[in-house]
C-alpha cells in the first residue's frame, strides 16, 4: 500500500495500562463509522505496515483503545506512540454535493462565477475552520473553505464554484 493510496485517519496519543494496548484520535467527523476496523496502517520511516486489531473500544472522551495483535507489553506499546494511522481511500464512502473531503480538492479550479480565481494547493486545517490554498496571480492566498462560500462542486471537472465576499482576495493576498 502506498501512502498517496491512504488518508490520515488520526494518531497514537499514548498507551493505555500495561498490556500492549493504545489510545488513539481519530481526525474525522463521524469517529463511529470506524468502530469496527480490523486494521489499520501505520507509517514508518515513509513505509506503511499493517497492525491488524483484535480489539478496539471507544472512551468517555472520544478517543479509541486499540490492542493491535502481537504487540504484547507496555515496551512495544511505548513505541507506537506517535505513530499515524492510515487507511486506504478506498474505504471512504463517497460524498455529494458541497461535501468534500480535504484530500479530494488539491488540485481543483477555483471559480468565482465565470472568472478562474487558481488551483487549490492544498487544506489547512489547524484553524477555527478549514482554509483553501489558492495559488492567485503568483501569491498564495487562503480562502476559508466554508458552507456560505461554496456555491458548487464538481467533481467531473475538478472544479470548485466560490462567492466570496468583496475584497477577500484583495485583502488576502
Amino acid at each position: 500500500m502506498r501512502l498517496e493510496d491512504c488518508f490520515q485517519l488520526g494518531h497514537i496519543s499514548r498507551i493505555h495500562g500495561y498490556k500492549g494496548s493504545v489510545v488513539a484520535f481519530f481526525d474525522t467527523d463521524r469517529p463511529e463509522a470506524y468502530t469496527a476496523l480490523e486494521s489499520v496502517f501505520l507509517e514508518d520511516r515513509g513505509e506503511l505496515i499493517p497492525f491488524f486489531i483484535e480489539e478496539l473500544a471507544q472512551n468517555s472522551k472520544g478517543h479509541f483503545i486499540l490492542k493491535f495483535e502481537e504487540v504484547e507489553d507496555e515496551a512495544s506499546a511505548l513505541n507506537l506512540v506517535g505513530s499515524e494511522l492510515w487507511l486506504p481511500l478506498s474505504i471512504l464512502p463517497p460524498l455529494e454535493g458541497k461535501s468534500f473531503y480535504f484530500h479530494e480538492i488539491i488540485g481543483f479550479e477555483l471559480w468565482e462565477n465565470d472568472r478562474l480565481l487558481g488551483t487549490c494547493k492544498s487544506v489547512v486545517d489547524s484553524s477555527a475552520q478549514p482554509l483553501l490554498v489558492l495559488e492567485h496571480q503568483g501569491k498564495e492566498v487562503l480562502i476559508p473553505a466554508i458552507d456560505e462560500f461554496i456555491v458548487q462542486i464538481d467533481r467531473e471537472a475538478n472544479r470548485m464554484v466560490l462567492q466570496l465576499p468583496e475584497g477577500l482576495l484583495s485583502l488576502n493576498a
